[in-house]
């Protein structure tokens, strides 16, 4: 048995399992459009990691996993035609790679009982558990990011934002609106003066965004960017020759794509992120080995070791922990959606698993209950070295502001819980 995968055009859906196929995953990827450079590395990591275990491992608990891929081109109305279009293959886990398509799916996968994984994007409040049953948004949402920013700039601060200006530019977007609400708290408590620039869709014109920023001087720039916004944002910073040290970008805007354009001027860029780079894990070499040696690799096969594509093979690397989890939890070996979504609720990663996994030290370690779909919100700060050409971490791994949070995430999940009708439950 081997792996089916199908790289499906704009809006259309492939979704027939090979015959002997008992575990399907999908893959709502989108190697198309302004946001495809982006969207290319991560399904790469994704797909990779699966066709690694089929052919290493064969498969999961004995289970070959087929792998359904639909091309959303990062617009809602796609994505949610690939999920209308795949659910009835009996498809585990649904990932969107997008904070619209995933607002539109939240109650939909609720009401089919099928869980969704949104890993550090999406709505954050689904860490609520209670409210959200089949969410989940572990290790880390964007309001974590939003206290991790402020914390890393905090410490360059000695400790003190009084008086200091941070301005967020941001996606306009439901995604990059989604640190605004944190940023206001944490200004309220840090005492820094915060100016948001909306950037619209997709991000290529920012002129006046940035001559804003060249007049007002914010001690900081904080960026909630992805696709071609990135890489123009880097390079309109360079432009007015903004301290690259003092800017830094969501786990969205921290790609090789988003700096590599602007050259050496791009010297100190950082970026946050909830996981570990490059490709110095035991891992590459079985990848090389069973999958790239074997011309199985996804797509060009030219992404191993980029950011995003070890996000996509983290992203999988989870899926797959689920599972095994809820194979052990219920005993079977082919598992249903609500089986999964039980394995999701009881996952826990640790450094022990994770090495041997052949990923030692890759990301922090944390458990889901059904109170915390979110994880702790532990996360790290990445810069980006133009010589070496490669991005490392500069700081540990340290958790998100729960005292500002915690509460924000209990209003707006409760708000969500009265308008959907939900009562708020854990069993």
């Amino acid at each position: 048995m081997r792996l089916k995968l199908a790289t499906l055009a704009l809006g259309a859906v492939m979704a027939a399992a090979p015959a002997m196929a008992e575990i399907t995953m999908s893959a709502l990827s989108y190697r198309t459009g302004p946001y495809a450079a982006n969207g290319i590395p991560f399904a790469d990591g994704y797909q990779d990691y699966f066709t690694l275990l089929n052919e290493r491992d064969g498969g999961i608990g004995g289970e070959m996993i087929n792998l359904v891929e639909c091309e959303t081109g990062y617009n809602t109305e796609k994505g949610v035609e690939c999920y209308e279009a795949t659910k009835g293959e009996g498809v585990l886990v649904y990932q969107p790679l997008s904070t619209g398509i995933t607002y539109q799916l939240i109650p939909k996968a609720t009401a089919d009982g099928i869980p969704m994984h949104t890993m550090g994007y999406g709505r954050t409040s689904a860490k609520n558990g209670a409210v959200f049953p089949y969410i989940f948004n572990y290790p880390a949402n964007y309001w974590d990011g939003a206290s991790i920013a402020i914390t890393h700039i905090a410490n360059e601060e000695g400790g003190d934002l009084t008086g200091k200006k941070i301005a967020l530019v941001y996606h306009n977007s439901a995604y990059g609106k989604e640190p605004i609400r944190t940023l206001e708290s944490l200004a309220e408590k840090h005492g820094y003066e915060l100016s948001l620039l909306p950037v619209d869709h997709p991000g290529q014109e920012q002129k006046s965004q940035w001559l804003q920023i060249r007049r007002e001087k914010p001690d900081y720039v904080i960026m909630w960017g992805w696709g071609v916004m990135n890489q123009v944002a880097v390079q309109e910073a360079v432009n007015i020759r903004y301290p690259m040290d003092h800017f830094i970008g969501i786990w969205w805007s921290g790609s090789e794509n988003d700096v590599l354009p602007a050259g050496d001027g791009a010297n100190g860029y950082k970026a946050l992120t909830f996981h570990n780079l490059g490709d110095d894990y035991p891992i590459y070499a079985d990848l090389k080995t069973h999958v790239v040696d074997t011309g199985k690799a996804a797509g060009a096969g030219d992404q191993l070791g980029t950011a995003l594509y070890n996000r996509g093979m983290y992203a999988a690397m989870l899926a797959a922990e689920a599972i095994k989890t809820a194979q052990e939890m219920s005993g079977e070996s082919a598992i249903t959606p609500a089986q999964m979504r039980d394995g999701m609720e009881n996952l826990e990663i640790t450094e022990a698993k994770m090495a041997a996994l052949g990923l030692p030290g890759f990301g922090p370690e944390f458990k889901v209950s059904c109170e915390n779909h979110g994880g702790d919100g532990y996360g790290a700060v990445a810069q980006w070295d133009a010589a070496a050409g490669e991005w490392s971490l500069i700081t540990d791994y340290y958790q998100s502001d729960q005292e500002i949070l915690a509460p924000l995430i209990e209003e707006d999940s409760a708000a969500y819980a009265a308008e959907a009708g939900v009562e708020p439950a854990c069993n």
